[in-house]
């Protein structure tokens, strides 16, 4: 039986909603893809994309715990990065981001790579990452 050593690599994000037909709205939108699974499963409903080999999930409680805006100085999530091939692919999302009205930091430079931050309805930090160079 072998061991398992590193983790492997992650196959899917969920992040909770507000509003589930707003933000399958809104994301459908901005990823530019349609969701390949609507589904409930009881405790809550997801809505899913496939976005290159990852999952990228909306859940919908009816029971939320909290309708407060997302916070990532609270414990849990930060943000959810998306990967870019260059520098080049950023400005390009940077003017698809303005095309759609999403408002957006701006493309900040660091050594480790340049990000494009912005923000879905219910204030969940996104980011579009390049690698360096």
């Amino acid at each position: 039986m072998a061991s398992a050593t590193t983790m492997p690599a992650i196959t899917h994000v969920a992040v909770t909603v507000t509003d589930l037909a707003a933000s399958e709205a809104w994301y459908t939108k901005v990823l530019g893809v349609k969701p390949v699974l609507d589904e409930d499963t009881g405790p809550f409903r997801h809505i899913v994309y496939q976005l290159g080999n990852t999952l990228f999930g909306l859940h919908g409680f009816p029971d939320l715990a909290s309708d407060q805006p997302f916070d990532e100085r609270r414990p849990g999530l930060d943000h959810v990065a998306f990967g870019v091939s260059s520098r080049d692919a950023l400005a390009e999302w940077a003017a698809r981001l303005d095309e759609l009205g999403v408002a957006h930091g701006g493309i900040v430079d660091a050594s480790y790579g340049s990000g494009l931050s912005f923000r879905d309805p219910d204030n969940i930090a996104l980011e579009l990452f390049a690698p360096p160079g």
